[in-house]
């Protein structure tokens, strides 16, 4: 027999729920058993499989209570009280745990892995056991604890920047609505460098492209406005950008889409040479019908 001892009533529940549902066992058989006014659940072994039961508690700690403890954190250590950014934030973290951030994982620290975890597991149900969860993570998975603080960490620092990025790209859109547009269409490629062209694609050179720039726009915005592309493209202010490029995803033509919305379009870099030919043919042939 095994008994698992929670400190609260909801955590004995959840535990028990989940274990029937992992176990497809059914709540009327007394094989597993829920003591709510100890807080225990009961197992019998010789009746359950153990590998079941074992499965279930690793599953139970990584992922229902591993929110829990992530909330934890986030309300009791850095008061985080609102749901909202609560939500914005474990995004975030949970982005690193299935590997779709890199560039944050390199700056986990800790050593509380998921392998720890199931040794830890594994130990804990050898015989007949009666344990205490909380004493189990005391004892036994404080490492891990301690690394999911770090997610915490990473991910409140990422969701801050995230939150001055949102607001650095609203400010620049307020800027852009106040302005009259100074071209109808402008092309951009981006290559090693950002190259600008006229309707006409005839190349804007870069001091024709500095002498653009609106200088209150770096006055108030010398740090975050970048101008060789951002503080040009605002002051000239096009009613269309189409955008030549090898990766969309690029941080700088994200930032230009932000800012300008359904003003860009996305253009494959390859595209580039027809619709350079084929501006060229149409000025031609306007030039030759006039």
């Amino acid at each position: 027999m095994a008994e698992i001892i929670f400190r609260s009533r909801m955590d004995a529940k959840r535990f028990y729920d989940h274990l029937l549902e992992c176990s497809g066992y059914n709540p009327k058989n007394q094989d597993i058993l829920l003591l709510e006014d100890r807080h225990i659940v009961r197992i019998l072994e010789s009746k359950v499989r153990i590998e079941e039961v074992k499965e279930a508690f690793y599953q139970f700690i990584v992922k229902i209570k591993r929110d829990d403890w992530f909330r934890a954190i986030l309300q009791e250590q850095y008061y985080f009280e609102d749901l909202e950014e609560q939500q914005h934030i474990l995004e975030i973290i949970y982005s690193v745990l299935e590997g779709q951030r890199q560039d944050l994982a390199v700056l986990i620290k800790g050593n509380g892995d998921i392998t720890d975890i199931r040794e830890a597991v594994e130990e804990i149900f050898q015989g007949e056991v009666s344990f205490s969860f909380d004493s189990f993570l005391k004892f036994r998975l404080r490492p891990y604890l301690k690394t999911l603080e770090s997610y915490v960490e990473i991910s409140i620092d990422e969701y801050k920047m995230e939150q001055e990025y949102q607001m650095f790209i609203q400010t620049l859109r307020d800027f852009l609505a106040s302005r009259d547009s100074r071209m109808d269409t402008l092309y951009l490629l981006f290559d090693e460098e950002i190259t600008f062209f006229d309707e006409k694609f005839n190349e804007i050179k870069r001091g024709e492209l500095v002498r653009m720039i609106d200088r209150k726009l770096l006055f108030n915005h010398p740090v975050y406005v970048d101008s060789a592309s951002i503080a040009p493209l605002l002051s000239i202010a096009p009613r269309s950008i189409f955008l030549y490029t090898k990766n969309s995803e690029e941080p700088l033509v994200r930032t230009i889409k932000n800012i300008f919305e359904e003003r860009v379009t996305i253009k494959s870099y390859k595209g580039l040479r027809q619709a350079k030919e084929w501006i060229h043919q149409e000025n031609n042939a306007n030039e030759n019908g006039a």
